[in-house]
């Protein structure tokens, strides 16, 4: 079964033909918000709101421990994660669509793997962080439904709420970040470690600060304005990977 975590602009999947609810408790607490379960192309899908159903979980305080079990106790296979992010390098503009092919972390304090107390120290492999085959299923499934998407981008998670100071989105760029975003990690490595599939759909809804028209400031109602806009095409994508599965 394809698992979607929608984030900031995807806290209801319109498309998804829902069949139920459901609340699930975890040994890491409780999921942001109960599991979605219907059908999408045909195919069963199962939706979380990574910020809750109100949007009011900030990402630093989202249970990603949580989240991630739940889905893959529900035997989800694959997980497709949908986030917001601003741009760094200068051709993302915003409403550019990427499938990110690298990760930096500079989140802490966020509980960040399942091997902790009693349970054995083990090293999982993270050279590539997202997984390849799913990453290729989304480009095909993007090319197939006529949807531009820019293939591979390193995306700089980090900690939030706030958005980032110029000089820090310098550092992201030296450091060799294309994208930034808060809700990256632990995500994808905790989905790592429970041995799911998992890939993100970046949508870009700003210049990160000091870049382009974000040269002063942020403005919260043109990001509002083009995610908007641009979740129309990223559930084309997501369902045209659900035809194809």
């Amino acid at each position: 079964m394809l698992a979607i975590i929608g984030g900031s602009g995807l806290s209801r999947f319109s498309s998804l033909a829902v069949t139920h609810r459901q609340v699930v408790h975890t040994p890491y607490g409780e999921p942001s918000a109960p599991l979605t379960f219907g059908n999408l192309a045909g195919r069963p899908v199962v939706f979380l709101a990574r910020h809750g159903d109100g949007h009011d979980i900030a990402p630093h305080q989202v249970n990603y421990c949580a989240n991630v079990w739940a889905l893959r106790e529900q035997k989800a296979e694959a997980i497709v994660s949908v986030a917001s992010v601003g741009c760094i390098r200068p051709d993302l503009t915003p409403g550019t669509i990427v499938i990110p092919d690298q990760i930096i972390d500079y989140t802490w304090g966020r509980r960040s793997t399942y091997f902790e107390g009693d349970a054995p120290v083990t090293h999982v492999d993270f050279t590539e962080p997202y997984s390849r085959d799913l990453r290729a299923r989304l480009l095909a499934a993007a090319q197939n439904c006529g949807e531009p998407v820019r293939n591979g981008a390193v995306y700089a998670t980090t900690q939030g709420p706030r958005l980032e100071t110029a000089a820090e989105i310098d550092r992201l760029e030296r450091d060799g970040a294309d994208i930034v975003g808060m809700t990256g990690m632990p995500e994808a490595a905790l989905a790592r470690e429970l041995g799911v599939n998992y890939a993100a759909i970046a949508v870009v809804v700003n210049f990160a600060a000091g870049r382009g028209d974000s040269h002063a400031r942020i403005s919260m109602e043109k990001i509002d304005g083009v995610l908007l806009e641009a979740m129309v095409h990223v559930l084309r994508i997501v369902e045209a990977l659900a035809a194809a599965s």
